[in-house]
């Protein structure tokens, strides 16, 4: 069984892969995805979002790292898969499910899967013009806005060559409205001769032995889940071993936060950073009722240094 932290674009950046893939249980984890459209594009883009590949395609805590590509031109993704491969991902990970309109707008994303043909032309490309040792893997939804067509979607995607297919259980138009269908995930795990991940609405532990149990297969991607409660895996893996744990407490959790807001301040400029560390803190409330506390007071709050003294942290220099 493995667990993967999903990709979730303008969220799982490599600041919060690091301190996720810190607290433990994940096995894997991929990039926010790397628009690719109608060129080959510079080693910096691939820098940019998974700045990783400088140190081996890994996270600080050693936790492997993929690189996610999303874009419907099948010549142009293998050409830009193989740069990927050159620059160091040990794994190519494909996009068929981002809901986002303006991706779906551009041929990218969930839309794809009103095309299964497309699909399986694009992971076949890719697969030609990656190393053999090197896997390509698949995301892909349910569908655009029916779950009809998701068993031909996903022949397509393995027929294809990809190596393991990752189900966000729900269409493109359901979004993230609950609940997950994990019963399709059983459905297309049936029917595939690959590993099937299950994706969606698994939040804390009862959950996952829900989905589990309902989908029929054990290998598991958190996403929304994981960044809420970031202890989720390590807890999942801890039942998974059959070994004790104890849930990460608020004040075990501050100092994740404060490095968290370290690295951001770091790397962000004053006027943006504010906006990235209320964005977690949001999520934290679902998890955390001390979380909910400090939302209050950061909600209007602007000003870094000020900032960093509700966190109970020295002064940080801004980028």
């Amino acid at each position: 069984m493995q667990i993967a932290l999903a990709p979730m674009e303008g969220l799982v950046d490599n600041i919060l892969r690091d301190l996720l893939t810190r607290v433990g249980g994940v096995d894997w984890c991929v990039t926010e995805f790397i628009r690719v459209c109608d060129r080959l594009l510079p080693p910096s883009q691939f820098y940019k979002l998974a700045p990783e590949l400088r140190q081996g395609a890994q996270t600080a805590a050693g936790v492997p790292m993929r690189v996610q590509l999303l874009g419907s031109d099948p010549g142009c993704l293998a050409e830009n898969a193989a740069l990927a491969c050159e620059l160091g991902a040990p794994v190519i990970d494909l996009n068929f499910g981002c809901p986002a309109k303006t991706v779906n707008k551009s041929r990218g994303g969930a839309v794809l899967l009103k095309e299964p043909e497309l699909l399986h032309t694009i992971l076949s490309e890719v697969r030609r013009a990656v190393p053999a040792h090197i896997p390509v893997t698949a995301k892909m939804r349910l569908g655009f806005d029916s779950p009809d067509g998701a068993i031909d979607c996903a022949l397509a995607l393995a027929e294809g060559g990809a190596a393991q297919l990752v189900v966000h259980a729900r269409t493109k138009v359901e979004g993230y409205k609950p609940p997950a269908h994990w019963e399709w995930v059983a459905r297309v795990q049936d029917v595939v001769k690959v590993p099937v991940f299950a994706n969606g609405e698994v939040w804390t532990l009862d959950d996952w032995r829900r989905c589990r149990e309902v989908s029929g297969v054990e290998d598991i991607m958190l996403g929304r889940g994981l960044v809420s409660r970031p202890d989720l895996a390590r807890q999942i893996a801890a039942v998974r071993d059959g070994v004790a744990f104890e849930p990460l407490s608020w004040q075990g959790l501050l100092p994740l936060i404060r490095e968290f807001w370290a690295q951001v301040i770091a790397e962000l400029t004053p006027r943006a950073a504010p906006g990235r560390l209320k964005q977690w803190v949001a999520m934290l409330t679902r998890t955390y009722p001390e979380a909910a506390e400090l939302f209050v007071e950061l909600r209007r709050e602007q000003d870094c240094e000020r900032i960093g003294r509700l966190l109970g942290m020295p002064l940080v220099e801004a980028a």
